[in-house]
């Protein structure tokens, strides 16, 4: 084999190399990779549960009624009503009621047959108004996001951010909890289907996603790691081809 034959096969190996090294890059890229794409799949919502009230939420309560006189408006707090630290609400009429614990159906429920008493046919509203998550780390926009209604999945919350950049890590995004009192730390993986099905894919008030950046992010700033990739693949398929030509001299 002379050197032109020996130069070009270490050129198409290198270059298989390369993209072979590429594929495997790009394998860690795509969201939900073993969805079943070959027919349309209706799979049962089972996963979801509503969000119950914890303690420091701020809720906002509407009350109407066949005689609106006896709940003025001034009764009402525009900036909502704060649970405290024993998880209760301060109401005017009917004083202290619990809400921790309770999704705001449930205290709904509870605030009308409680102001049933003084109202007739009380109807009654409750929603949390300070729900947000936050979306940090390796993002387009990380940020905190209000959300105005109670139910925000993890797709839609990194999608308020931009979505990932091409260095954020997907098989090991981190969704950082606290429920009564203790912080979670739990890891999700963006790349398989399995994340519709977690216990986690509906994020709760005060969540924070943790986007980590892959090691390319540290070592090119803002440059892309693909430019990167093709350029030290190009200087070590030179160096190559020219140690070749030296040996065989």
């Amino acid at each position: 084999m002379n050197i032109n034959n020996r130069t070009l096969l270490l050129l198409v190996l290198s270059i298989i190399l390369f993209a072979a090294s590429s594929c495997n890059t790009y394998k860690n890229i795509p969201y939900f990779q073993n969805v079943d794409r070959s027919n349309t799949v209706n799979e049962k919502i089972d996963n979801y549960s509503p969000i119950t009230i914890q303690k420091q939420d701020i809720l906002g309560i509407t009350v109407t009624s066949l005689n609106p006189d006896a709940w003025k408006d001034d009764t009402e707090k525009p900036n909502g009503y704060l649970v405290d630290m024993n998880g209760n609400i301060q109401l005017p009429l009917v004083g202290s009621i619990k809400a921790e614990g309770f999704t705001t159906n449930d205290l709904r429920q509870q605030i009308e047959s409680k102001l049933a008493t003084y109202l007739k046919e009380p109807s009654v509203n409750v929603r949390i108004i300070n729900f947000k998550i936050s979306v940090i780390g390796d993002v387009a926009h990380p940020n905190v996001y209000p959300i105005p209604n109670e139910r925000v999945t993890v797709p839609e919350a990194l999608g308020l951010a931009g979505d990932l950049n091409i260095t954020g890590i997907r098989n090991n995004v981190l969704l950082i909890r606290e429920v009564n009192g203790n912080r979670q730390f739990i890891n999700i993986d963006l790349t398989t289907a399995d994340l519709f099905k977690s216990p986690y894919y509906y994020l709760k008030n005060n969540d924070v996603i943790y986007v980590q950046p892959d090691k390319t992010k540290s070592n090119s700033g803002d440059r892309s790691y693909r430019t990167i990739s093709l350029v030290l693949a190009t200087l070590s398929l030179v160096a190559t081809i020219v140690l070749t030509a030296v040996v065989n001299k």
